[in-house]
């Protein structure tokens, strides 16, 4: 119980921030703006990991549990419990959002700005991009350290700073499903969680291919 409220803490805030960020910049006139808010969820991502990584790893991330079980460094058993308590979290968050920004009908929500296949094809890269430095930094499903976190963080930063305008830069099912269902966006639901999904998996022979040791097992560095 106490991974799993480490879970449900930890993306409830990764969401509230993030979006909460965009919404604030959306209310302000632009007083965040985009690098701006790039940064903030790099940062968020970075506070978690330092926070809760020690506790339940600080996945806050469905994709990111789902790659780290397909790697053979997290119980699959344990899937079901951890995305229920991310996606709770993040639902908390993006409620908690609505309630204090009624006039702000996104929520932070994301959407494709060109076509629908670009920013699939994008998630599926930054994704794959994401859980490769996950793996590489990480020692079995556990992000902690200083250089863990700051890995982490600068790359959702970068991340969302290249292609939040074109596709959100979500890389998180959790993250963009619950604005998205709490504001009445529909229209793209399946494309995050089944892009992000695809590029986590994507990661884990790319990992194996660049590491002698391989990513699987806790011995992406190595580690016996």
């Amino acid at each position: 119980m106490k991974r799993l409220l480490a879970e449900f803490l930890g993306t409830f805030t990764l969401v509230f921030a993030g979006t909460g960020a965009i919404v604030v910049d959306q209310s302000t006139g632009g007083a965040i703006g985009h690098a701006g808010i790039a940064l903030v969820f790099g940062l968020v991502v970075l506070a978690m990991i330092h926070t809760f990584g020690d506790v339940s790893g600080a996945h806050l991330n469905p994709a990111v549990t789902i790659g780290f079980a397909s790697a053979g460094r997290f119980p699959w058993q344990d899937v079901p419990g951890y995305a229920t308590a991310q996606l709770g979290g993040a639902f908390a968050a993006s409620g908690l959002v609505k309630i204090l920004f009624p006039d702000i009908h996104s929520l932070g929500a994301t959407m494709p700005a060109g076509s629908v296949m670009q920013s699939f094809i994008l998630e599926i890269v930054l994704t794959a991009i994401l859980m490769l430095v996950i793996l590489s930094v990480s020692t079995g499903a556990k992000e902690k350290g200083i250089t863990a976190g700051i890995a982490i963080g600068a790359v959702i930063a970068l991340e969302a700073m290249v292609a939040g305008p074109i596709s959100g830069a979500s890389m998180n099912p959790a993250r963009s499903l619950a604005p998205a269902i709490v504001s009445g966006n529909f229209q793209h639901l399946w494309l995050y969680p089944l892009a992000t999904v695809l590029g986590a998996l994507i990661a884990i022979p790319l990992c194996i291919g660049t590491r002698e040791s391989g990513c699987c097992g806790g011995k992406c560095r190595g580690e016996s």
